[in-house]
């Protein structure tokens, strides 16, 4: 081999020796600083403590929907865009978006929609808060809070209750809807001249 051939050969190697040493240290170089860019110690540790907390907290749940008879026989359906049950409190759905339908064996249907409710999936029970809107044989109800008690079959509407269909428009403090009866009751303190109960038969 001549002295010319062992020169080139000698530089090759050491070319090849000096780029793979500059691209094994350009690479891990990159990793280290991607690793510590894109996630630090702290923001991991601050991720699983998030994660750990909402575990503990419970599951959120998208477009669910819920239905049964109640204790008087009707049937119901109760959907939300969004809910959320506790660990603790397995039986307690907290929701967002509520709608829900009531079917009377009458055949009439009372629909009501509102931001936020809670419904027990126990006993039956629901509130619905935020925006109530109802619509039950033609009138629509507008308030702030309904609570519906399906052990005592009875629906109680308040705070700010405004109803509206043909024969007119009425303010209220509470309206008192019993489901067996089918009577409404309706209070206001504001008006002593509101008072009156309707049989809705």
């Amino acid at each position: 081999m001549t002295e010319r051939k062992k020169k080139l050969i000698t530089i090759q190697i050491s070319l090849l020796i000096i780029g793979s040493l500059i691209i094994l240290f350009t690479y891990s170089d990159l990793n280290f600083s991607d690793e510590e860019k894109i996630l630090t110690t702290e923001t991991q540790k601050r991720i699983d403590e998030q994660l750990k907390n909402e575990s503990q907290d419970g599951d959120i749940f998208f477009n669910i929907e819920y239905s049964g008879l109640d204790l008087a026989g009707n049937r119901f359906i109760l959907k939300s865009k969004e809910a959320l049950n506790k660990k603790a409190s397995q039986e307690i759905v907290k929701m967002k978006f509520v709608e829900a339908f009531f079917y009377f064996k009458d055949g009439t249907v009372l629909k009501i929609l509102s931001e936020r409710g809670i419904y027990n999936n126990k006993t039956l029970d629901m509130s619905f808060d935020g925006n109530v809107k109802a619509k039950y044989e033609g009138s629509e109800l507008f308030a702030q809070k309904a609570e519906y008690s399906n052990s005592k079959s009875f629906l109680i509407i308040s705070n700010e209750v405004k109803v509206k269909d043909y024969r007119g428009t009425m303010f209220a403090d509470k309206l008192f809807f019993d489901i067996k009866k089918q009577t409404l009751n309706i209070a206001s303190t504001k008006n002593e001249n509101v008072n009156a109960n309707v049989n809705l038969k």
